[in-house]
């Protein structure tokens, strides 16, 4: 099966946040629908983890788990970053959970701290939709 993009989850041992944020990802995933994706967990306590969400740039420490999504480039074969299509533009769905530079979710704790499965699979719906 191609995979045409790649969901990098960051997040840690023992929150509950972050293991939600990934078992709603994973029933997402299984459905038809979503074939194209891929899940790739980040732990940042550990060193691949931390280097891949510092490399990232682009998620607040503190609204961790997040989750970023990046397609595959057809002439190179590697995973790039795909934009955020609605920068600037505030969204009830996602209120504050939205990245700002590149197309992904962050936890905002001000708002209770839930990632819904309407935001995941919204956003994933997105980067179908830029190709």
């Amino acid at each position: 099966m191609k995979t045409d993009f790649a969901v990098q989850v960051f997040g840690k041992a023992d929150c509950d946040k972050c293991a939600v944020l990934n078992q709603r990802l994973d029933k997402l995933l299984e459905k038809d629908e979503w074939s194209g994706f891929a899940k790739v967990y980040m732990d940042v306590e550990s060193i691949d983890g931390l280097i891949a969400f510092s490399e990232a740039e682009c998620i607040n420490p503190q609204r961790i788990p997040a989750m970023l999504i990046s397609c595959r480039n057809e002439e190179t074969g590697e995973f790039e970053l795909m934009p955020n299509p609605t920068i600037g533009k505030n969204d009830a769905l996602y209120k504050k959970s939205k990245l700002y530079q590149h197309l992904g979710l962050q936890t905002d704790y001000s708002d209770g701290g839930v990632i819904s499965p309407k935001m995941i699979k919204t956003c994933l719906a997105e980067a179908k939709g830029c190709l």
